[in-house]
């Protein structure tokens, strides 16, 4: 792709592939083709692409209001606020409006300061986002050593174990960060119980419980964030990806007391929050609510989780909801990758032996039912190369 390497830096490499249009969860190539797209912008277009909903919202909205800064209110960043306050259940939730996860993240990295500590744990192989404090949190040495030294202070311990996890907070720990279900690790799911321990360890210390739901929010788990299955509150949960429908928009909010620590002038964000973002994101929440996608994603996820079990060269399927990991049992992944691109299905290699799949969360069955023709294919071309 001549263009792309004569204007653009080289820290994507090269994309094989020009989109130029989309409709659902299928998307047209420059040269004609049309692709199953079961990423969906890295579980971002959590409705597809081209959503009459976003569409209205967005071309209403950038016609009437685009764009106002933080030194005023406007009607959708009130609306979404209380929207969002309602879906933790928690009255005392508070907002923080930015445009990325990683964004999210670094102002609960701050939010965490005001509490007087500075100690931080997270888990080895999390990924947080790649600007300088989210990527301090984020446990991936290859992201991570390129760009050392970083922030100071933070500890990693192996992701769903809750004894190293109890021996590394203490009372001087600011925040203890972690992913409801690991996204960019390969979909892992923790043990049972885990992130209740972890409620637990924090109350015992005073730190901060801080739920990054960057992968797992927006209905992508079949609940909105994702630790749902937990019965625990966090003490604060960031979010991005879904929550624009494919916009920029993420979000940090804090519960209880830690709602409070951030006061005027201790952080903020030219773009987070405004008129447009917003409004594709209120689009997306009453979307989700009208057509019932919450059970929809469930009845779809359990489908895939059963059927890709099945297929010969599988040796591990994990998730929840839309949210899926696979595990080959040859390091093939991106063969696959690239066969399920040739017979036009669009899936994302994580890992040498793991497949990661996020398609929107309106995806139908027969879709469903075609990704498992596409993908059981492959991975049997694949092992038998």
């Amino acid at each position: 792709m001549k263009r792309w390497t004569q204007s653009l830096q080289d820290n994507y490499g090269t994309p094989s592939i020009e989109l130029i249009s989309g409709k659902g969860s299928l998307v047209k190539g420059a040269d004609g083709t049309i692709y199953l797209d079961f990423l969906a912008g890295i579980a971002t277009n959590v409705l597809g692409h081209a959503h009459p909903a976003i569409v209205k919202a967005v071309s209403k909205q950038v016609a009437t209001l685009g764009h106002v800064s933080n030194f005023y209110a406007h009607p959708n960043v009130l609306e979404l606020s209380e929207k969002l306050q309602k879906l933790t259940g928690d009255k005392s939730a508070r907002v923080f409006y930015c445009n990325s996860g990683a964004e999210a993240n670094e102002a609960a990295l701050k939010l965490s300061r005001k509490t007087g500590k500075s100690r931080i744990v997270a888990t080895q192989e999390a990924f947080h986002g790649r600007t300088m404090g989210a990527l301090s949190l984020t446990g991936q040495a290859a992201k991570r050593n390129p760009f050392k030294p970083l922030i100071k202070n933070i500890k990693h311990v192996p992701f769903g174990d809750s004894k190293a996890m109890k021996r590394a907070i203490n009372k001087k720990t600011a925040m203890v960060i972690v992913e409801p279900i690991m996204g960019e690790a390969g979909v892992i799911v923790p043990p049972a119980g885990y992130l209740n321990d972890l409620r637990q360890y924090c109350d015992a210390n005073g730190a901060l419980l801080v739920f990054d739901c960057v992968q797992t929010g927006m209905g992508r788990t079949g609940d909105w964030f994702g630790y749902e299955y937990s019965g625990i509150k966090p003490d604060v949960i960031t979010l991005a990806k879904g929550l624009g429908g494919g916009l920029p928009l993420g979000a940090m909010i804090a519960l209880g007391k830690a709602s409070h620590l951030l006061v005027a002038g201790d952080h903020g964000s030219t773009f987070g929050g405004n008129p447009i973002a917003t409004a594709a994101a209120l689009a997306v929440i009453k979307s989700i609510e009208k057509e019932k996608i919450l059970p929809h994603v469930n009845e779809v996820g359990e489908f895939l989780l059963a059927e890709i079990a099945l297929i010969a060269g599988v040796t591990e399927v994990r998730g929840a909801g839309l949210l899926i990991g696979v595990t080959l049992q040859s390091p093939v992944a991106k063969l696959v990758t690239k066969k399920c691109q040739e017979m036009g299905l669009l899936i994302n290699a994580p890992g040498e032996s793991i497949i990661r799949i996020a398609p929107p969360l309106n995806v139908t069955m027969k879709q469903a039912q075609k990704f498992i023709t596409i993908f059981s294919q492959c991975v049997k071309e694949a092992h038998n190369v």
